[in-house]
C-alpha cells in the first residue's frame, strides 16, 4: 500500500482537494479523530473515478465520509483515504409540477428539506433536524422507527466500484428501520425523491413541530453523533440506559446526555477510547439487566489497525 504514490498521483491532477494528514476531528460531528492518511475532496464524478481507479492500483483502503454525524474515527487516525462529496454532487433541482426533487448525494439534509418546503412539496417532514447529507441520510434510511426518507425514493444512482454505474428504482431497494438491501460498497451519488404537493403553511407547521421535539428531547448543542443504538422493537433504548442509572455517566470528557440517554456528547476534550467506555458500559448495562443485546448504529472508523 503507497498512500504517498496515490497523493503524488491526484494531487493536482484532478479536480479536487487532496490532502495528507488531515484530522478527522474537522469533518465529524463528535469533533473526535486523529489524521486521516488521505483525505480527497472530490468535485467532479471524473475527479471521484480517477480517485477510487488510483486507489485501486495502490491498493489504498478509502471509505467515503459526508458530514461525519453518525461516525467515531479513532483517535490515531485512519491508514487509508477519506473521500468527501462536493461540486457536482452537490448540486439540487426541484421541479414543483412534477413534484420531484432531484438531489446530489453531498447535499446537506437540511437543504433538502428546506428546499421541499419552498416549493410546498411534502414527505421529507420526518427528515428535519437529522444532521448529514443527503448520500449518509440514504445509506442508513435516515429518519424514525415508522419514517424513513427511502419510502419516498423514486430513483438513485450508484456507483459500484469494479462495476460502474447503476441506476436502481427506489421499489428496488428494501428500506427498513436504518437498514437499506443497497451493496455496502456502493457509493449513492444522487437521488430523486417523489413528494406530495401541499400548503407550505401546512409543511412549516410539522416540520415546526418536529423540531421542538428534538430540541426538547435531545441534547443538540453539544458534539455527538445522534442515536448511539437502534431501538428494539417497541422498546426505547433512552428509556432502558436511564433505567440502568447511566444517565450523566462521564468517562474523560465524554457523558452520557441527561436529556436523551441513547446520546454520547462530548463535553470537550474527549476521545474515542473515552466514547467507546461508553458505548461499552450502556451495551453491558441493558444485556446484564433486560437481556438485550442492543445494536450499535454508530459507524467506527479506524479501529483496525
Amino acid at each position: 500500500m503507497s498512500v504517498f504514490n496515490a497523493y503524488m498521483t491526484l494531487s493536482g491532477a484532478i479536480d479536487a482537494d487532496v490532502l495528507r494528514d488531515e484530522p478527522l476531528a474537522r469533518h465529524t460531528s463528535y469533533r473526535i479523530g486523529g489524521p486521516a492518511a488521505l483525505y480527497v475532496r472530490a468535485h467532479s464524478y471524473e475527479a471521484l473515478a480517477r480517485t477510487l481507479d488510483t486507489l485501486s492500483a495502490e491498493g489504498v483502503e478509502w471509505v467515503v465520509l459526508g458530514k461525519g454525524s453518525n461516525v467515531l474515527a479513532s483517535d490515531q487516525g485512519y491508514d487509508g483515504c477519506v473521500i468527501a462529496l462536493d461540486g457536482e454532487f452537490s448540486r439540487l433541482s426541484v421541479s414543483a409540477e412534477e413534484r420531484t426533487v432531484v438531489s446530489g448525494a453531498g447535499v446537506a439534509l437540511s437543504k433538502l428539506v428546506n428546499e421541499a418546503l419552498k416549493a410546498s412539496l411534502s414527505g421529507l417532514e420526518p427528515c428535519v433536524g437529522i444532521p448529514g447529507t443527503v448520500g449518509g441520510a440514504l445509506s442508513m434510511n435516515a429518519g424514525s422507527r415508522r419514517e424513513w426518507i427511502g419510502r419516498r425514493v423514486r430513483d438513485l444512482v450508484v456507483l459500484e466500484p469494479g462495476h460502474g454505474m447503476r441506476r436502481y428504482a427506489g421499489g428496488e431497494v428494501e428500506w427498513g428501520y436504518r437498514t437499506t438491501s443497497l451493496p455496502p460498497s456502493g457509493i449513492i451519488l444522487e437521488a430523486t425523491f417523489s413528494l406530495l404537493p401541499a400548503s407550505r403553511e401546512a409543511i412549516a407547521a410539522d416540520t415546526d413541530a418536529r423540531l421542538r421535539r428534538r430540541r426538547s428531547s435531545q441534547p443538540l448543542s453539544m458534539p455527538s453523533c445522534g442515536s448511539v443504538f437502534r431501538n428494539p422493537p417497541d422498546r426505547s433504548v433512552g428509556a432502558l440506559i436511564e433505567s440502568c442509572g447511566l444517565a450523566g455517566a462521564s468517562q474523560g470528557g465524554a457523558q452520557i446526555s441527561t436529556e436523551h440517554a441513547n446520546f454520547i456528547v462530548n463535553r470537550g476534550g474527549a476521545t474515542a477510547a473515552d466514547v467507546l467506555a461508553l458505548i461499552g458500559a450502556a451495551h453491558d448495562a441493558v444485556l446484564a439487566r433486560y437481556g438485550i443485546d442492543l445494536a450499535c448504529e454508530v459507524k467506527l472508523l479506524g479501529f483496525g489497525r
